[in-house]
C-alpha cells in the first residue's frame, strides 16, 4: 500500500496529454479539451508526434522536447507505446500518470509497471476515465462534463458509472473533492485512494463502487484506518451471483463471496447501500448525523398524512418510534390545539404559526427518551416555509440546546421549500425530500453504528484464557495430511474440536458390520445415533447414511444392514471405513444450530453461523464474520441472523447459554488461527439450550497448502506474542501492545499527567480529552501502527498505566513517526528507555527504515533520550524554530 506521489496525481503543478489532439470524438481531444476549459493553474503541454495535430497550438513531439518533466502525465496513446513513455517520463522526473489507454495486454500491463519502477511513478489505470480534482482545477478525463467541487469523494472501478453519476450529481448540485475512475488499477488501487483520501482536508465522505477486491489485508488495513476518520460508503456489484461452485460442506456453500464482502464491510466499520442513489443519501447522513446514538425516533409534523407515510417507512424499516412521556403530553397540550395527535407522530395540525412550531420543537427536545427528532414539514399558505426554518435554526445551535445530530428534516414538495431547505443545509441539519428517505437514512445510520462497533474491536488470534491443546490437534491432523487423506473422519473431527475445549457427543468407530455397531451401541448406553462413515459421502443423511434414535440392539442391527444395502445401491463405488456410533443426544428447548469456516479466495478464512439441520441451506438463515472473534464479534455475528430471537428465549423456553455459545465461536476462530490446513469446517447440527453446547456432528477439510492461519486472516490480530514481563525498580511490568479495552486506563494515565508534560509531548497543554480521541488512541489498526503500554499494579493492586510509546508507520513502510511519555513522577527513571527500546526492536522486526519525530527545542529530556539511542538530526528536515526534527535509521 503507498500513497508516494498521490500528491502528483490529485494536484499537480504542471501536466502533460499525450495523443492531446483536435480530432473531434477522439479520446486525445476531449482529455485536452477539458483540461485546457477546467481552469487548471499550471503549465499544460501538449504531445504528438504528428504535426500540426493542434492546428498552431504549441505542440512537443516527445518528451524529451518538453521544457520540463512534467509532474503529471495522462497517455492517450496506443497500448503498444504505452510502456515506452512511462519509461521515458519516469526517467525524466514525472511523478505520476493518468493511463486512458484500454486493450493493453497481461505483458504491456507488466511493462508498463517496472518502467515505472525506477523512478516510484505510480499509476491510474489502464483503461479509465481519468480523475478530476474540482479545488485544483484539474480534469484530467474524458468526462462529458466537469464536476462541481464539494466535499465527497467518489472512487469507482466502473468508468461508465463515473460519467452517469458525474451527470447526475450535476443535475442535483452536488459537488466533490476528487471523481476517480480507477479503470484496471494496475497500481493505484482502493486501498492507495481510501489511504489518500482519510488524510485529505478537502474530504468528508468517500463513496466507493467496488467490483472486486485484490489484496484484502491492504484494502482491509486502509479502509479501518479511513473509516476511523470519516464515513466511508460502499455500493458493491453482485449481490446475486450467478452460481457457486461445489463444495464438501454446507459452509462452503452458504458463505458465498457477496456474504463475505458484507461481513468485511462491517468490520472495517464502513456502511454498504444497495443504489448510486443511497451513496449521496447515506453520505448527508452520515456527515451530519453520524454522531447520533439515538434508537428511537419521534417525529414532528404539521400534517398527518406526512406523519402516516413516516411511521409506515418507520415499522418497515425496523425503526422504533419513541412513546411519549405523560410530561411531554401535558406540556404539549399546554400549546398545541385541542385536536393534535396526542401520539407519536405529533401532528401540530396545518395551521401551525411560526411559535407553535419553536415551543413543540422545545418541548419534544427536553424528552431525554424521544430519540432523534424528526421534522417534517409541507407548505402552507399560512406561513413561508424560509420563515418557519428560520426560526428553528437558532434552537439546533448550541445555545438553543438542540444539537444538529439529533435533529433530522423533511421538507415536502420543491420551490416552496427550497430556501427552507437550504438554511437547514447550511446550518449543518441533516436534510431529506420524502419522509421515506429520512427514515431509511436513520436506520442506515444504525446499521453504521454496529459496524463502527465492530471497528473497535482487536481481538488476539490466541486469547489467553481458552489455548487449544494444539498437540493433540497436530496428533490427529500430521497423520491424515501424511496418508494424503483430505477428509477427517467424523470422529478424527470431533477429536479436533476436544482439543479446543468443546464438548461433543460420545462417538465411536467402528468396522462396517451391524454386530460391531450393535457391541459399540451397548457400551455407550441407548438410545444412539448409527452413521455411515466414508470419505466418499460429505453429506450421510443425503444417502440415508444416518439412523437417530435407536433404542435397542435389534434397532441397531437392522439400521446397519439396510444402511449397508442402501449405500450399496446409491452409491457402489463409495469406500466404506465403517460405522460410527453415538450416544442420542436428547435436550429440552434445544436449538440446532451450525457454526463452521471456510477459505474466501479473496478475504481469507471467514467463520459462519446460522439455523442449522439437514434443511441449512434451504433456510439460508447465516451470518459470516472475518477472524479472529472476541465475544463481542461472535454475538454481534450471532445477532445477524433470524434464529437470534429464538434463541433469546419465548415463552417458557428459557434463553441459550449464550457463555457456552461464544465459547464455539471463539474456538473456531482460534483453531483457524492455530492450525493453518484447516480448509473447511462444519459442526452442523450444534446442540444449545439453557444447559450448554455440544456438537453432535463434525466434519472438517485439509489442505496442505495452509490457506488458514493468522498470517491469512483479512484482519491482523491483537499481538499477543509482543506482551512480555520485565523486572524493573523492584516490581514486574507488563509491557505489551495497547487494546481497546484499556480506554479506562488511558484515561486515567492521561489525567495523571503534568500540564507541561502533556505540552512537552502534544505540543498543547489541556487536562481534558474528547472521547472520540481517547477511543481513536486505544483502537488501533495493527498493520500500521504500534503502541505498547507499561502497566503495574497500583499500591491497591489495580492495574495502571505508567507510560506509553507510540509509532505510526507511513503506507510505504519506510518511517515511522514516535512519541512516548511516561508518568510525570516517573521522568528520569528509564521507563521511557525501556519502552523505546521495546519499540526500535519491534521496527526493525516489521521492516521499517526510519523513526524520526519533531521535539521543542527545550524538551532536553527526550532530547538527551534521543541521544542515548542514537538519534540525529535530520537532514532532510528544514530547520523550524522552536522545534528539532530527530531520526534514527532503522536498517
Amino acid at each position: 500500500m503507498s500513497i508516494r506521489n498521490l500528491d502528483s496525481l490529485f494536484d499537480p503543478a504542471s501536466i502533460a496529454v499525450f495523443g492531446a489532439s483536435l480530432r473531434e470524438g477522439s479520446v486525445g481531444a476531449t482529455v485536452w479539451r477539458n483540461l485546457s476549459r477546467g481552469g487548471f493553474p499550471g503549465p499544460l503541454y501538449a504531445v504528438n508526434p504528428r504535426p500540426g495535430a493542434l492546428a498552431g497550438q504549441t505542440q512537443y513531439a516527445s518528451v524529451a522536447e518538453l521544457p520540463q518533466a512534467p509532474e503529471l502525465a495522462v497517455i492517450c496513446t496506443p497500448p503498444a507505446t504505452v510502456p515506452g513513455l512511462v519509461a521515458e517520463l519516469a526517467a525524466r522526473g514525472t511523478r505520476a500518470a493518468v493511463v486512458v489507454s484500454a486493450g493493453m495486454d497481461a505483458a504491456q500491463r507488466q511493462a508498463m509497471l517496472e518502467a515505472a519502477r525506477p523512478g516510484l511513478l505510480r499509476i491510474l489505470g489502464p483503461n479509465c476515465i481519468g480523475l478530476l480534482a474540482p479545488h485544483q482545477g484539474v480534469n484530467a478525463s474524458f468526462a462529458h462534463i466537469n464536476a462541481l467541487p464539494g466535499e465527497i469523494a467518489f472512487v469507482s472501478q466502473s468508468g461508465a458509472l463515473v460519467t452517469a453519476m458525474l451527470d447526475w450529481a450535476r443535475g442535483r448540485g452536488i459537488g466533490f473533492s476528487h471523481f476517480v475512475s480507477l479503470g484496471e488499477h494496475a497500481d493505484v488501487d482502493f486501498g492507495d485512494m481510501l489511504d489518500y483520501l482519510a488524510s485529505d482536508p478537502r474530504t468528508r465522505a468517500i463513496l466507493l463502487y467496488i467490483e472486486s477486491v485484490e489484496s484484502a489485508r491492504k484494502f482491509m488495513s486502509a479502509a479501518r484506518s479511513a473509516a476511523r476518520n470519516k464515513p466511508v460508503i460502499v455500493v458493491k456489484a453482485g449481490r446475486s451471483a450467478a452460481g457457486q461452485a461445489a463444495a464438501a460442506s454446507h459452509t462452503g456453500a452458504l458463505a458465498g463471496s457477496d456474504v463475505v464482502f458484507d461481513a468485511a464491510i462491517g468490520r472495517a466499520g464502513m456502511l454498504r447501500v444497495d443504489t448510486l442513489q443511497e451513496l449521496f443519501l447515506a453520505a448527508e447522513t452520515l456527515s451530519r448525523f453520524r454522531t447520533n446514538r439515538d434508537d428511537a425516533i419521534t417525529i414532528l409534523t404539521n400534517g398527518g398524512g406526512a406523519g402516516v407515510m413516516a411511521a409506515d417507512a418507520a415499522a418497515a424499516a425496523g425503526v422504533a418510534l419513541a412513546p411519549l412521556q405523560a410530561a411531554t403530553e401535558q406540556a404539549l397540550d399546554a400549546v398545541l390545539p385541542p385536536n393534535w395527535s396526542r401520539s407519536n407522530p405529533v401532528d401540530i395540525i396545518g395551521d401551525a404559526p411560526v411559535q407553535r412550531y419553536v415551543q413543540a420543537l422545545q418541548i419534544l427536545n427536553q424528552d431525554a427518551g424521544s430519540g432523534a427528532l424528526l421534522f417534517i414539514h409541507a407548505p402552507t399558505a399560512i406561513v413561508p416555509s424560509a420563515d418557519i426554518a428560520r426560526a428553528l435554526l437558532p434552537l439546533a445551535r448550541p445555545a438553543g440546546n438542540l444539537q444538529p445530530a439529533r435533529l433530522m428534516s423533511c421538507w415536502l414538495g420543491d420551490a416552496a421549500v427550497a430556501q427552507a431547505r437550504q438554511t437547514f443545509r447550511e446550518g449543518g441539519i441533516a436534510t431529506f425530500e420524502t419522509p421515506e428517505l429520512a427514515v431509511r437514512a436513520f436506520s442506515m445510520l444504525s446499521r453504521y453504528r454496529r459496524n463502527q462497533d465492530e471497528l473497535t474491536q482487536a481481538p488476539p488470534a490466541r486469547p489467553a484464557a481458552r489455548c487449544p491443546d494444539t498437540a493433540a490437534i497436530r496428533a490427529i491432523v500430521d497423520p491424515a495430511l501424511q496418508a494424503g487423506r483430505a477428509l477427517l473422519t467424523e470422529p478424527e473431527a470431533k477429536g479436533v474440536l476436544q482439543a479446543c475445549g468443546l464438548a461433543v457427543a460420545e462417538t465411536r468407530q467402528v468396522a462396517a458390520q451391524a454386530e460391531a455397531a450393535v457391541e459399540a451401541a451397548q457400551q455407550i448406553g441407548f438410545p444412539v445415533v448409527l452413521k455411515i462413515l466414508s470419505e466418499d459421502i460429505s453429506h450421510k443423511s443425503d444417502q440415508g447414511g444416518v439412523a437417530l434414535d435407536l433404542a435397542d440392539a435389534d434397532a441397531v442391527q437392522r439400521a446397519a444392514r439396510d444402511m449397508l444395502a442402501r449405500i450399496g445401491r446409491a452409491l457402489p463405488q463409495a469406500r466404506l471405513q465403517g460405522f460410527t456410533v453415538q450416544a442420542m443426544v436428547r435436550r429440552r428447548h434445544a436449538q440446532e444450530l451450525i457454526v463452521g469456516s471456510a477459505i474466501d479466495p479473496v478475504f481469507g478464512p471467514v467463520i459462519l453461523f446460522g439455523q442449522g439441520g439437514t434443511a441449512v441451506e434451504v433456510m439460508a438463515d447465516r451470518a459470516v464474520g472475518l477472524p479472529p472473534l472476541n465475544v463481542p464479534l461472535a454475538r454481534a455475528l450471532v445477532a445477524r441472523t433470524r434464529v437470534s430471537r429464538l434463541l433469546a428465549g419465548w415463552r417458557d423456553t428459557p434463553a441459550v447459554n449464550q457463555e457456552a455459545l461464544d465459547a464455539v465461536l471463539v474456538g473456531v476462530s482460534q483453531l483457524l488461527a492455530e492450525v493453518p490446513e484447516i480448509a473447511e469446517l462444519d459442526i452442523n447440527p450444534l446442540i444449545v439450550n439453557h444447559e450448554g453446547a455440544v456438537a453432535l456432528d463434525a466434519r472438517i477439510r485439509l489442505d496442505p497448502r495452509g490457506p488458514a492461519g493468522a498470517p491469512h486472516f483479512a484482519i491482523q490480530p491483537y499481538p499477543a506474542e509482543l506482551e512480555e514481563q520485565v523486572e524493573w525498580q523492584g516490581q514486574t511490568l507488563c509491557l505489551r501492545a495497547i487494546r481497546p479495552e484499556d480506554e479506562a486506563l488511558h484515561l486515567a494515565f492521561f489525567q495523571s499527567l503534568d500540564p507541561q508534560d502533556v505540552r512537552l509531548r502534544w505540543f498543547y497543554s489541556r487536562r481534558s480529552i474528547e472521547r472520540s480521541e481517547l477511543a481513536r488512541m486505544v483502537q488501533i489498526d495493527y498493520a500500521r501502527e504500534m503502541a505498547f503500554v507499561a502497566i503495574a499494579p497500583d499500591p491497591q493492586g489495580q492495574a495502571r498505566t505508567l507510560g506509553v510509546v507510540r509509532a505510526i508507520t507511513d503506507p510505504d513502510n519506510i518511517q515511522a513517526e514516535f512519541g512516548v511519555i511516561v508518568r510525570s513522577e516517573l521522568k528520569g527513571s528509564g521507563l521511557g528507555l525501556l519502552l523505546m527500546q521495546k519499540m526500535i526492536r519491534y521496527l526493525r522486526s516489521q521492516g521499517t527504515r526510519r523513526l524520526c519525530a519533531t521535539v521543542l527545542d527545550y524538551n532536553e529530556r527526550m532530547l538527551s533520550l534521543a541521544r542515548e539511542l542514537g538519534f540525529e538530526d535530520d537532514p532532510e528536515q528544514p530547520p523550524e524554530e522552536g522545534v528539532r526534527a530527530i531520526v534514527l535509521p532503522l536498517a
